[in-house]
């Protein structure tokens, strides 16, 4: 929110006071209170007819500080509010000194100065991350006479911000105006389907605000050395998070606010659906998926778009007899040819659909003040949204869903949840509004997850999600929304899958080649190959079919290449989707997040890491031409697809053929492939391939998982005196092949779970 005319004045209709020093304080149950006035105050006349700030300062979490800004307490809190879990049994170390006080969690400290004017200085293992200057912490009416409370953090020279959820403008913030307020925007806007009030700093730590409503940055937008949040209400509750770096700031975040789940096999292999507004039956649904197998390319997961239901009607959950008049027969074929079935739904309810009536009459929908149901012709005629708060609408709503899972369905596609009324409206349980419009989609996804889990068991259960929020992280899988299809959208894509993973979410998904209109045969595989090299890879439209053979032969060998390297490496993703699901950790990470110490990597949107040992560099043009950075580490990069070594610390700019593109394995890194047979769900255990890249003298190990993430084992592979020597408890049948740059590679093969050069 942009409030200040330059330095010293304020804007027009603007009013602002900022907490001057502290007045008066008190430690007790593991909490500082601190009481700080709007100006210093020498004698007790002077506390006359003038407000004054509430610090409350606590830990819910070791190495996690949390601070609340509050004006006036006595304002009723309607929520909704984010689940956090807290250890109860923390216990921070508070102290006060003659200048200052110190609250210290973990490895994480604050100390608050009792000078004339309140500063904060936040250290990490003794080392200063983050500074609150003088005039910072505020209170501030707007031209409405709406508070709202306000504070910023000093950005230090060099410093660069990140993550605020999944956003398409540039991966690093620094300059950008940012709100919270999820909206359905398309890729290429300011707007963003999926906001997160987490922000992380090179400087390694994590800011997370604590509101569901729609706080706002200016991030070096309004004061160009500081990093602004501000939140329409009458606290001001964030959470300063400490790090070694940022992938364990993202640990103690994650641990906040909830893990990513572990996902199975088939949700990793390749989806195609039917599109959008295009034409479809069933001879066209088996048409595709026959193509796929008679061009021998492995299909996981056939999704049905908006049009399995009669348009003017969506929602009601009822497939369109004159379109799909025997759906079982239809999902039984399917099934047997082994692909998983998705459908298309959302939490709107036209007023033409058969659910309609039901839903009014018994309260289910979201109402008007005045007790009518809201509803408007956005997207569909007279369409309601369902009310989430309401129990009953949850179960009334799950029981649609539970008769087409129990159909056939495996999966569903929980689009939109973005246009949630804010203003006139009220819900059952008596949320506000304006906090509701963010949390709304939470409730969906967490509904929908949740009846998948009754019908078809908790490790099957996921959706394929377009909007999100704090928390969201434990209702996967999302994807990037509407994008075009040109290479500016591809590249505007990445960056938001990037921000995204520096926001807490461990998997994500994009439309390959694009949303909106058709792509180029070009485009279409250079996408294809950014799409199949993230967690979860869909074809997915508009007004166009996807299938690779409508782009040509060239575009059907690349989706094949790609869709079997992904198959051959889900022993390497599984492995890596267990560092998403026990410490918050993206598969597809930005390069800033796994080489923090290394500055060529601060900036780099355009190539990223597949997990922590793959370098993906997408080619954004139709020349072929890639640039990118390799980082410096110990050893030579080496590329899986062509053994080409790179030295670290350089930059490159390389022309690749049409199906090829910089894909390198780490020094030092062990990545296992397996024997697919063209399936997600096989054996991992069975006669793998243990890669192993430019070792060096020590032990590096992996874990091996079972089709659904669940470690069963390690393989541990040890070099010393120049010989390399590799161990399973779990693997006894595997080949080892040792890769060095400039050298040929090394087979070696056993079948008791033990080999050695």
């Amino acid at each position: 929110m942009k409030y200040l005319n330059g330095n010293w004045l304020v804007k027009d209709g603007f009013s602002i006071d900022y907490g001057q020093c502290i007045y008066d304080s008190r430690i007790e149950d593991n909490k500082l209170t601190l009481w700080v006035p709007f100006k210093e105050i020498t004698d007790p006349g002077m506390t006359l007819d003038d407000g004054m700030i509430t610090l409350e300062i606590s830990s819910p979490r070791e190495n996690i500080i949390n601070t609340k800004i509050i004006n006036y307490r006595g304002s009723v809190d309607h929520g909704p509010n984010f689940k956090l879990s807290q250890n109860q049994n923390i216990s921070p170390e508070i102290k006060e000194t003659v200048d200052k006080f110190i609250f210290k969690s973990g490895k994480t400290k604050l100390e608050i100065s009792k000078g004339s004017q309140i500063l904060f200085h936040y250290f990490y293992e003794n080392e200063l991350k983050a500074e609150v200057a003088a005039r910072s912490i505020a209170r501030i009416f707007d031209p409405d006479g709406k508070v709202h409370m306000s504070n910023s953090f000093v950005l230090e020279p060099g410093e660069k911000i990140y993550g605020l959820g999944e956003r398409f403008s540039n991966f690093v913030k620094n300059g950008q105006e940012i709100e919270m307020w999820n909206a359905d925007g398309g890729t290429e806007t300011m707007q963003s389907y999926k906001n997160i009030p987490l922000y992380l700093s090179n400087r390694k730590y994590g800011i997370f605000v604590d509101s569901s409503e729609k706080v706002s940055y200016e991030i070096a937008s309004q004061q160009v050395d500081r990093v602004e949040f501000s939140v329409p209400d009458q606290t001001l509750s964030y959470y300063f998070i400490g790090g070694s770096d940022n992938k364990e700031v993202l640990d103690h975040y994650t641990a906040l606010t909830g893990r990513p789940p572990l996902l199975p096999a088939w949700s990793y292999g390749l989806w195609l659906t039917t599109s959008f507004t295009t034409k479809y039956d069933e001879h066209t649904v088996m048409s595709f998926i026959n193509g796929m197998i008679e061009r021998k390319i492995p299909l996981s997961v056939f999704h049905f778009d908006c049009c399995w239901m009669k348009p003017t009607e969506w929602c009601n959950f009822e497939w369109d007899p004159d379109i799909f008049p025997d759906p079982e027969g239809l999902l039984e074929k399917i099934h047997d040819k082994g692909i998983k079935i998705c459908v298309w739904i959302n939490p709107y309810i036209a007023q033409k659909s058969r659910l309609f009536d039901e839903g009014m009459k018994n309260g289910y929908f979201i109402k008007k003040t005045n007790g009518d149901v809201w509803q408007w012709d956005k997207w569909q005629a007279g369409m309601a949204i369902v009310d989430f708060t309401n129990p009953d609408a949850v179960s009334w709503y799950q029981g649609y869903l539970k008769e087409l899972l129990r159909q056939g369905v495996d999966v569903f596609k929980t689009d939109f949840g973005e246009r949630i009324p804010s203003k006139g409206v009220k819900f059952f349980d008596g949320s506000d509004p304006k906090k509701m419009h963010n949390y709304y989609t939470l409730l969906y996804n967490k509904v929908v997850t949740e009846a998948i889990a009754d019908v078809k068991g908790k490790k099957e259960a996921l959706v394929f999600a377009r909007s999100a929020t704090v928390g969201s992280q434990c209702y996967p899988v999302h994807w990037g929304g509407d994008s075009s299809s040109n290479y500016s959208s591809m590249a505007e894509t990445l960056r938001s899958g990037l921000s995204f993973g520096m926001s807490g979410f461990g998997y994500w998904s994009h439309d390959i080649s694009g949303f909106e209109a058709s792509a180029t045969p070009d485009l279409y595989r250079r996408w294809t190959q950014f799409g199949l090299l993230s967690s979860h890879s869909r074809y997915h439209g508009s007004t166009t079919y996807k299938v690779p053979w409508l782009y040509g032969e060239k575009s059907v060998e690349n989706t094949k290449k790609y869709t079997n390297l992904k198959l051959e490496l889900l022993p390497y993703l599984m492995a890596m989707s267990n560092e998403a699901h026990y410490h918050g950790t993206p598969i597809l990470r930005s390069m800033v997040l796994e080489f923090p110490n290394d500055p060529g990597c601060e900036d780099l949107d355009m190539q990223y890491l597949l997990g922590s040992n793959l370098l993906v560099a997408p080619i954004f043009n139709d020349q072929g031409l890639a640039t990118f950075y390799v980082p410096e580490d110990e050893g030579k990069w080496i590329s899986i697809l062509t053994g080409k070594a790179y030295e670290g610390g350089r930059w490159y700019k390389e022309k690749f053929d049409d199906i090829t593109l910089p894909l390198l394995a780490r020094p030092n890194s062990v990545i296992v492939i397996g024997r697919y047979n063209d399936e997600t769900m096989y054996d991992y255990t069975d006669h793998p391939i243990v890669n192993v890249y430019e070792m060096k003298d020590g032990k590096i190990s992996t874990i091996i998982t079972d089709n659904y993430g669940e470690k069963l084992g390690t393989i541990v592979v040890e070099k010393k005196d120049g010989k390399i020597k590799a161990s399973s408890d779990v693997v006894k049948k595997f080949d080892l092949i040792i890769h060095d740059a400039g050298k040929e590679d090394r087979k070696l093969s056993t079948n008791n779970g033990r080999i050695a050069e």
